[in-house]
């Protein structure tokens, strides 16, 4: 009986040993996290965020080309007025220009500006149901029913993720600071 116990001392500590040992490395869901509920949802959000490089476009870049922390997944910057596409060359196969902040994309669609994803109630997300968000990545729509999400926004490949990862996403936006920041409008084509 007395070796039981000690084995079952030794299987304990080894089992939380191992769950300290995931949290320690950078980006592994916590021993809190690995019980699973909340927080491993959220972690499982910042990850796909991560790896999807949302921060990629949703960020708006410094002068220096790294992505802005203090604007994190607030969209293009509402003080950057972009006022029509800019006449692109259409030679050698170039037709695409983006902004010197990463979240402006002009071309063939016109101009596009990333969404603000932060859960601002106003000008972000923070007023969309979870259901709105995943309609949204499905239908390619703003809102989930509203005009076409335009490129360089990779919908169609977003849309084959799981709706739990999906969920997993939304709930992840939920938990990064709010920041206000209303982006504009789409602008149509030159000339049209």
């Amino acid at each position: 009986m007395r070796s039981l116990v000690v084995m079952a001392a030794v299987l304990a500590g080894a089992l939380l040993g191992s769950a300290a040992g995931m949290a320690a490395q950078p980006g592994a869901p916590t021993a809190r996290s690995v019980r699973g509920g909340v927080e491993s949802t959220v972690e499982r959000g910042r990850y796909l965020v991560t790896v999807q490089d949302c921060n990629g476009c949703h960020t708006p870049f410094t002068p220096k080309g790294e992505p802005d922390t203090t604007r994190m997944l607030s969209g293009h910057p509402q003080n950057v007025r972009v006022a029509a596409p800019p006449r692109l060359p259409l030679q050698g196969g170039w037709i695409v220009a983006i902004n010197e902040t990463n979240t402006a994309w002009a071309g063939p669609w016109g101009v596009s500006f990333t969404s603000n994803l932060t859960p601002d109630r106003v000008t972000g997300i923070g007023a969309w149901t979870e259901q709105t968000f995943i309609a949204s990545i499905r239908n390619g729509k703003k809102s989930g029913v509203g005009r076409d999400l335009l490129p360089p926004m990779p919908w169609r490949m977003y849309a084959k993720l799981t709706d739990a990862d999906l969920r997993a996403i939304f709930a992840y936006l939920r938990t990064v600071p709010a920041v206000a920041n209303r982006v504009p409008d789409p602008l149509p084509p030159a000339g049209t």
